[in-house]
């Protein structure tokens, strides 16, 4: 009966590889894990083309590891016109206040529109300075 018992308290050396292996495949993976990133920031400006005048920044923040991959999501915004408060959308940024001219806030609705109707709008605000639309 104690032959029994010591023998089952061996670890095969199989075994034993395995678990060192699968050891070591979770250091690895916690140092991943734990990789630095880098805190990264766009800025830049919508405008409207015939008017350049009317413009509405935008920006994107997000991390990059060392190689360049995002490995903290994409935060996109815009700033209000007047205030430079976060708006969630480019009509947001109007709220509030109001041109004394028809004129102008038919120029800055176009502007909006446009934003508004533009493809991948966040690789845009990611990698661009200016965009006239």
């Amino acid at each position: 009966m104690k032959n029994i018992e010591a023998s089952a308290g061996v670890v095969p050396a199989q075994e034993k590889k395995a678990i060192e292996k699968k050891a070591t495949e979770d250091e690895e993976e916690e140092e991943e894990v734990e990789e630095e990133y880098h805190y990264m920031e766009n800025e830049m400006i919508f405008f409207l083309s015939e008017a350049p005048e009317y413009q509405i920044s935008a920006v994107a923040e997000w991390g990059e590891n060392s190689r360049g991959d995002i490995v903290v999501g994409v935060d996109t915004y815009f700033r209000h016109v007047m205030t430079g408060q976060r708006c969630e959308s480019a009509w947001g940024c109007l709220i509030g206040w109001s041109e004394p001219d028809e004129h102008a806030t038919e120029k800055w609705e176009t502007l909006c529109e446009r934003i508004e109707n533009l493809g991948n709008i966040e690789e845009y605000i990611c990698d661009e300075k200016r965009v006239g639309l």
